[in-house]
């Protein structure tokens, strides 16, 4: 009946679905949960749109990817700034001068990398191992004790010292005073929320939600020719060589009285005794003027069987393992694996849509 299966209706499969009806083939996509978009599902709580599975802001530097994305919804000005809570002491971030100016009174790009370079020294670090040892590398200790330690431990659930180094690299450091997190040029969030984008794209198929693949995989399958799967590629395979590990997480949202809640749509609570590990408030996103606000507390969590998978957790070990499932698909004819879950990889968004240009191409 269908050219193609898609299992899993969140951006990868939205786009390769979205391209492949544009060309004329019929597409069926099925998703789990209630709702398209995946983890890009928007609500709408008293006129202001909510981020259901945590904040997402889209940005890149590929101009074409961007130009791609508007042309299904508008983006808003909205840039990436948040706010470090440690102990009630405030703190910019990404890092830059503006944080240096707070811990150290420093008023110069030089003076900043004579403090840091001080504290490396007394660490005694020299070739990074780990992750608490690049962190101190490349922002000193006290950066490292205030900033990244709590925020990083309650994140991945182990201690920096036993998480690689590559994890902390994706955070920017700059010696300038600009609070803007991301250097991409474009960046922005789809206004009226990511829902308009998934619909849009998906237009022209045949959507089925609440849809397990794993419940009639026999009768999906024999549906289409081929199959897009962007579910957990461990799971495809039934576990053969063993579970993949993942992180997820936990949201606790709240409708409050009063116009504004904490002045800034990212709060990143980075001392270990705060559970959470931020707070956002969504109307900061798209600038709503409410008399309400809406907050949602993210707690991260030890995935377990049923809870949704957010992280790949890219250690060693992982990457063994995930290279037998590699292995498997590659062997595959009819099925491509694509997005975070299917490829096992920490992927931004810009990332995902463009391996599903790339792929339906």
């Amino acid at each position: 009946m269908y050219d193609y299966l898609i299992v899993g209706a969140g951006l990868f499969g939205a786009v390769f679905a979205h391209e492949a009806s544009q060309k004329g083939k019929r597409c069926l996509v099925i998703d789990k949960r209630s709702h398209t978009g995946g983890n890009l599902h928007c609500d709408e709580v008293e006129g202001i749109v909510v981020h259901r599975y945590g904040a997402h802001i889209f940005h890149t530097n590929d101009r074409d990817i961007w130009e791609y994305m508007n042309r299904f919804a508008d983006f808003n000005r909205y840039t990436n700034a948040p706010i470090a809570n440690y102990k009630g002491e405030l703190f910019n971030l990404p890092f830059n001068m503006n944080t240096f100016y707070k811990l150290w009174g420093v008023t110069t790009p030089e003076a900043a990398r004579r403090v840091i370079e001080e504290q490396r020294a007394s660490a005694g670090v020299k070739e990074p191992r780990n992750l608490e040892e690049q962190a101190i590398s490349l922002v000193g200790t006290d950066v490292y004790e205030k900033l990244i330690k709590g925020y990083t431990e309650k994140q991945w659930g182990r201690p920096c010292a036993e998480l690689p180094a590559f994890i902390i690299k994706r955070l920017p450091v700059r010696f300038t005073f600009d609070n803007s997190y991301f250097s991409d040029r474009y960046q922005g969030i789809p206004i009226g929320g990511y829902n308009r984008i998934i619909d849009k794209m998906l237009e022209k198929c045949d959507v089925r939600l609440g849809a397990d693949y794993f419940d009639d995989e026999t009768g999906y399958r024999e549906a289409a020719a081929k199959v897009v799967y962007t579910g957990m590629i461990d799971a495809y395979y039934k576990y053969r060589f063993g579970r993949l590990e993942y992180r997820s997480l936990l949201f606790e949202t709240e409708l409050l009285s009063g116009p504004n809640f904490q002045g800034n749509a990212v709060v990143n609570y980075t001392s270990a005794d705060v559970p959470y590990t931020r707070i956002i408030e969504h109307k900061h996103f798209e600038f709503a003027d409410r008399d309400k606000t809406v907050i949602t507390r993210e707690y991260p969590k030890t995935f377990a069987p049923g809870d949704e998978p957010y992280y790949p957790v890219n250690d060693a070990k992982n990457a063994a393992l995930y290279e037998k499932y590699r292995e498997l698909a590659a062997g595959e004819k009819d099925v491509i694996f694509g997005g975070r879950l299917g490829t096992y990889r920490y992927l931004d968004m810009w990332q995902v849509a463009a391996e599903a240009l790339r792929c339906a191409n």
